[in-house]
């Protein structure tokens, strides 16, 4: 008789979990808002930083890059170990110790500790991101999936939006600090949902034994590349810049980094081909490669990432240093990308209902083609938020379409038992495009307005070299010092010049985004759609890719969902609803 209670408690776990699981969603939203908001919320910190902390420009350049880099590093290799070890017990483990880091970082009382505390966060981000698509993916199924999707892609570039904005208020009305110190009750949410509301999934078939070769190349390979793309501008692409820590002769660290990434790369490969075909454990099966929608998918995920994300570093400084908007202001501006994102999201259940995903990623990113297009050919230094507001509002509702789709898309087909590989693999894809999607739009942005400003006071410098100096600082401050340059009489026609120059370079910026977008769309047409029917029969069948096996089968893949046998045995009254 002792064995009954235990069985009764066991039998309504399965109910909690599937009558909750939109909070559940909730709470990975949550996971997901937090990493993806302190990647932007800093920059516009970094002034406060400065001037509170004292610190050089090297420590806050990397203060804002170690993030950036361990988050991209690491995102395979944890992916693997969620699989192995359960996705929501490193999901937990990654909010804890990013909410740790996060209190690190506040109390910070040098460079040092703030650099290492953003560290911790990249490590604590690289383990959260990759294991919120795989619970999505291990938790909902059919239509419900596609919204789950949709909501987590609509945060991703709706936080992305929101950060500057946060931040900005935080650190204009109480203090930079509390940029970091506001994911402490923000952890906490998101910890008691994923105890209470999300199922624990795992792939119990894996080999115990992890691919620690795979792992220490695939962090080394995808280091070593998004230090480069990050680094290029700073420490040169070629040649060795004054900022450069160390140079090879004449070299830049920065083709040393792309050279090892490479071989990194390409041992990685021949390592995870050689243990496959061993029957041994590893870090990514590229037999997922041989899926057509993950394949075609990840290259579009790069292609789309380099023209989203690559915008978000130059429209911030435009408002602020052209049009004169504090940070708090400028935060407003990106305002309406955020709830044009959200927006989309609520329309995506209405448009599942009609067309596929494919053609929700494809209408999505010809939105935001038309705007990123818009801006590009519309905007003046003496534009408004009043232009620049619908045009945002369209873009995100694109944003809030093509993203979210697209991972619904990438990971359709894959198999349940490797649904944290997948993830780890399409979110790598994304990291690398959005960083170099910064390299290289950060570049055009940033070049253009050196040379623009050069070229349109060259004449005037000729006859005044004594203010040659407020030129040099319109580029060392990223354009911060317009507005001191204005407000002085005699550099006045540097500051407009700057202001003209950096608009051409946000323009730039844009038409190159646009083009990135126009080949993802592209890509896109290379991607067959996927009925709901055959990605529930791949995501719940055999590792092997074999015959698809009996949801039943699968109660060791999702523990206490009630997804296997136990949900065909609940009560009807306990079995979910579909979603309005």
């Amino acid at each position: 008789m002792a064995s009954e209670p235990a069985a009764g408690r066991d039998a309504q776990r399965p109910s909690r979990y599937l009558r909750y699981r939109w909070w559940g969603l909730l709470a990975i939203s949550l996971g997901v808002a937090m990493i993806i908001m302190d990647a932007t919320i800093v920059s516009v910190a970094v002034p406060s930083i400065v001037a509170d902390l004292g610190i050089s420009s090297t420590q806050i350049q990397w203060v804002q890059e170690i993030y950036t880099l361990l988050f991209a590093a690491l995102l395979l290799t944890w992916g693997r170990i969620a699989d192995r070890v359960g996705r929501r017990r490193v999901m937990l483990i990654g909010v804890i110790l990013f909410v740790a880091a996060s209190v690190l970082c506040a109390l910070a009382e040098s460079g040092g500790l703030l650099i290492l505390g953003r560290a911790l966060q990249g490590l604590g981000g690289s383990m959260i991101l990759p294991t919120t698509l795989a619970l999505l993916n291990a938790n909902f199924h059919g239509r419900e999936r596609g919204i789950a999707f949709a909501v987590w892609g609509s945060t991703i570039g709706g936080m992305a939006a929101i950060g500057p904005l946060l931040g900005g208020w935080l650190t204009e009305n109480a203090s930079w600090r509390w940029a970091f110190g506001i994911n402490v009750p923000v952890g906490l949410l998101i910890v008691a949902g994923l105890l209470l509301f999300v199922a624990e999934s795992a792939d119990t078939g894996a080999p115990q034994r992890l691919d620690l070769g795979g792992a220490a190349l695939s962090i080394l390979g995808f280091g070593a590349l998004v230090f480069g793309l990050i680094e290029g501008r700073t420490y040169g692409w070629w040649e060795a810049t004054e900022e450069a820590p160390f140079q090879a002769g004449p070299l830049s660290p920065v083709p040393l980094a792309f050279l090892l990434a490479a071989v990194a790369l390409v041992c990685f490969v021949l390592l995870q081909r050689a243990r496959t075909a061993a029957g041994k454990g590893v870090i990514l099966d590229l037999s997922l490669f041989r899926i057509p929608s993950f394949a075609n998918g990840n290259v579009t995920a790069l292609i789309v990432s380099f023209g989203e994300f690559g915008l978000i570093l130059s429209l911030p400084l435009w408002f602020q240093n052209v049009l004169g908007f504090s940070a708090f202001e400028a935060g407003l501006a990106l305002l309406p990308l955020a709830i044009g994102s959200f927006l989309a999201s609520g329309g995506v259940a209405a448009l599942a209902r009609k067309f596929s995903p494919i053609f929700v990623v494809r209408t999505g990113l010809a939105l935001e083609i038309l705007s990123i297009a818009a801006l590009a050919l519309l905007i003046r230094p003496d534009s408004t938020a009043w232009l620049t507001s619908p045009i945002l509002l369209i873009y995100g509702m694109g944003v809030g379409l093509a993203t979210a789709q697209l991972t619904s898309v990438i990971l359709a087909e894959v198999p349940l038992a490797k649904s944290g590989q997948g993830s780890a693999t399409q979110s790598t894809a994304r990291q690398t495009g959005s960083a170099l999607g910064i390299a290289v739009l950060g570049t055009a942005f940033f070049t253009t307005l050196r040379t623009g400003t050069e070229d349109q006071v060259a004449g005037a410098l000729a006859n005044a070299p004594q203010l040659n100096g407020a030129l040099d600082s319109v580029n060392a401050t990223s354009g911060g010092s317009i507005s001191t340059l204005a407000a002085d009489p005699q550099t006045a026609f540097i500051a407009d010049a700057a202001r003209e120059a950096m608009t051409n370079g946000a323009a730039l910026a844009g038409w190159i985004a646009a083009a990135a977008l126009l080949i993802g769309l592209l890509t896109s047409l290379r991607i067959k759609p996927v009925t709901e029917a055959v990605a529930d029969a791949q995501s719940f069948g055999p590792a092997d890719g074999g015959a698809p096996e009996p949801r039943a089968a699968m109660q060791g893949t999702l523990r206490g969902t009630g997804q296997g046998a136990a949900k065909d045995s609940a009560p009807v009254a306990d079995r979910p609803e579909p979603m309005a």
